[in-house]
C-alpha cells in the first residue's frame, strides 16, 4: 500500500489527499474516512455538555470522540456527517487547518 504525503498530522488526527485518519477512534485502533464519504463538516465550540470533558467515546450514542486526553483544554471541535447514525467528532490541535483541508477536498 502506497503511503500518501501528510497534509496535517498532530499525532491523533492526520489528513492526506484522500482522507482523514482518526487515531484511537476504536479501542483497537484508527478509523480511516475518505473525503468522498464526508457529507459535511461543521466546527462547533466545545462545552461541558458538548464534548469538552469527553476524553473518549460517546455520551449520547450519536457523537463519537476519539481518545484525546488534551480535549478539556481545547475550545473547538469538528463534527463529521457521514450520513450514518454516529457522527465522528474530532478535536485536532489546529482546527482551522483541518477544517480548511476538509473544505478543499469535500464538495459543497
Amino acid at each position: 500500500m502506497k503511503r500518501l504525503p501528510s497534509l496535517y498530522d498532530d499525532g491523533r488526527i492526520a489528513c492526506d489527499d484522500e482522507g482523514i485518519t482518526i487515531r484511537w477512534y476504536y479501542l483497537w485502533g484508527a478509523k480511516r474516512i475518505p473525503f468522498r464519504a464526508i457529507r459535511s463538516a461543521v466546527t462547533y465550540p466545545l462545552s461541558p455538555v458538548r464534548g469538552k470533558w469527553r476524553i473518549w467515546g460517546s455520551g449520547d450514542l450519536v457523537h463519537w470522540y476519539n481518545l484525546d486526553g488534551s480535549r478539556p483544554g481545547k475550545d473547538t471541535g469538528i463534527e463529521l456527517d457521514l450520513g450514518k447514525a454516529v457522527r465522528p467528532c474530532i478535536t485536532p490541535d489546529d482546527v482551522e487547518a483541518v477544517a480548511r483541508i476538509i473544505a478543499e477536498h469535500v464538495p459543497a
